[in-house]
């Protein structure tokens, strides 16, 4: 028979366990060191194709002006956890990511994990950029520190009490977050697995074309069959066969370099933002994301 002091004891040992445990899980992860060789520097001039592709404009730029190459951040998201605000990505050193390595931008990217190592909100569509090559991480790296140092200091995020917690982002990392994988559909086919890179990773059209958990995360029988969009003021379509399904490779490619649609009318809110990224990109890949679009499994669009 159990005495007090035993189950004490006993009780004392599970409250350890439960904690060194939870600690464990929950601790935030930076797979690369600042010596890493592989991470030097790349070519700016592919970087602005990857920070073109990968939409970082569309947050980043300060609001309230039409250069989308000052990055001052500060852009306002509201969301059902609260307000987050969008950080400055400008190479200033000190409002910046200026201080940063490419070891500092490929966790960030890869990890969710800040050089000062803590959990990133996966609002920061790292779930999605976690996949991207080294060779672009590098490239994207260069081409940021080619652009103007903007001193401005985003305001704080305001979150409900719960969630300010970063090290809670480490228990969501757990059940939902799959470091270096990707939910691409793979083929072989070159054009196709380009496309499957672009629309998977670097331009993370399902963290807006899915519905979301009352966690905030992608439920997977959604996944670019549409959702209500994370400001809660709109719906973004179905891009699976079941939505675009009657759109010719034509037509898709059009929409992503001109914003024009099928029907003669053009792609407002949000969308009209991307175009402004897709636009960017060479023919070749408009071409790859409307055949690995195309090549979906239809989905139902489920109800807002």
């Amino acid at each position: 028979m159990l005495t007090g002091a035993r189950l004490f004891l006993i009780a004392i040992a599970a409250i350890l366990i439960v904690v060194s445990t939870t600690w464990l899980l929950t601790r935030p992860h930076q797979p690369f060191s600042a010596d890493d060789p592989r991470l030097t520097p790349g070519n700016a001039e592919r970087g602005r194709l990857v920070f073109a592709a990968s939409g970082c404009a569309s947050c980043h730029a300060s609001p309230g002006q039409t250069d989308r190459l000052k990055l001052g951040g500060d852009l306002a998201l509201a969301s059902p956890y609260g307000t987050f605000r969008i950080p400055n990505i400008s190479p200033d050193p000190l409002a910046g990511i200026g201080s940063w390595s490419v070891a500092d931008l490929a966790n960030a990217l890869v990890a969710g994990v800040s050089p000062s190592g803590q959990h990133y909100y996966p609002v920061f569509p790292y779930p999605s950029y976690t996949a991207m090559t080294l060779d672009d991480i590098r490239d994207l790296y260069a081409f940021l520190h080619t652009l103007e140092p903007i001193a401005d200091r985003p305001q704080p995020h305001d979150l409900a009490l719960a969630f300010r917690i970063r090290r809670f982002v480490g228990f969501w990392k757990f059940l939902f977050f799959h470091e270096r994988q990707s939910e691409g559909l793979l083929n072989g086919d070159p054009v196709h697995d380009r496309g499957a890179y672009l629309v998977e990773v670097l331009a993370h059209c399902a963290e807006c074309h899915s519905s979301r958990n009352i966690f905030g995360a992608i439920k997977p029988k959604t996944r670019f069959a549409g959702g209500v969009s994370s400001e809660g003021v709109g719906f973004n379509p179905n891009i699976t066969p079941e939505g675009i399904g009657s759109w010719s490779d034509n037509d898709f490619v059009e929409l992503l370099k001109s914003g024009k649609t099928p029907d003669h009318g053009y792609v407002g809110w949000s969308m009209a933002d991307v175009v402004r990224n897709t636009s960017e990109l060479s023919d070749a890949d408009r071409v790859a994301i409307t055949r690995y679009l195309k090549s979906l499994p239809p989905r139902p669009t489920p109800h807002p």
